[in-house]
């Protein structure tokens, strides 16, 4: 199928998974995952109908940006982020999902303050406890909640997560449904900053319909847009990865 036809099938199946909750489909952002994909192809996806691309390598998002291929689109960082990356990434991107740390949190506060702008931001949760990803932990997440709200120059949107891999449907129901309980109370506990809290970003390709029931916000899709990731040292990959 034609990346069109992708975005048309991601498209419909978030509306009917919406609709199954009793949610506005229109509440849902669709983030491509554009790992390893070129320039051409991140184009030819916002043609498409894509309004969010999401970048997980910092050497990725510098060669699209300077390729102009976001043209038309919103774009986020969805990796790991170093500190020492930071300052590339500070400005450039819409939204920052991956904060997991005080260190990271308060050098993208100075970056930003550097800029005179206010950095978006996401706090990442490792909902599952599981040693080979990062994010803070579920109780972790309250005092960065805290921390955040105390910087000046970054904003509090929500919060995500990456469950472990699905290998059958509703296998991630209860941690999206963890995830959902979690941010429901931070954003009540934050009193005033609650207004920018409304992001709630869980679930892939193998699991956004279920995501999505538990009250996702935004989803996170890449093999079921542009189909397996090629190797790192494809030709569709940018620079020398």
């Amino acid at each position: 199928m034609s990346i069109q036809e992708h975005v048309s099938q991601v498209q419909a199946a978030i509306a009917a998974a919406a609709a199954a909750a009793g949610r506005d489909p229109r509440e849902i952002t669709l983030c491509a995952a554009t790992k390893v994909q070129s320039d051409e192809t991140i184009r030819a996806a916002i043609a498409a109908g894509i309004t969010v691309c999401g970048e997980n390598r910092v050497q990725e998002l510098l060669a699209h940006l300077e390729g102009d291929a976001y043209h038309g689109a919103q774009v986020h960082f969805i990796g790991h982020l170093q500190t020492n990356k930071v300052k590339q990434v500070v400005g450039k991107v819409a939204l920052i999902h991956s904060v997991d740390s005080q260190r990271l949190l308060q050098a993208i506060d100075t970056q930003a303050g550097k800029l005179g702008i206010c950095q978006d931001i996401l706090l990442e949760v490792n909902i599952a406890g599981e040693e080979s990803k990062g994010g803070c932990t579920p109780q972790r997440a309250w005092d960065l909640a805290a921390e955040a709200a105390e910087c000046a120059h970054v904003r509090l949107r929500g919060l995500m997560a990456i469950p472990p891999a699905a290998h059958h449907p509703g296998e991630n129901r209860r941690f999206f449904q963890e995830m959902r309980q979690l941010y429901v109370d931070i954003k009540g506990k934050l009193g005033d900053n609650q207004s920018s809290m409304d992001c709630l970003s869980m679930g892939m390709s193998g699991d956004f319909t279920d995501a999505i029931a538990e009250g996702a916000t935004l989803v996170r899709v890449g093999t079921a847009l542009f189909g397996p990731r090629p190797p790192m040292g494809h030709s569709s990959a940018v620079g020398a990865l």
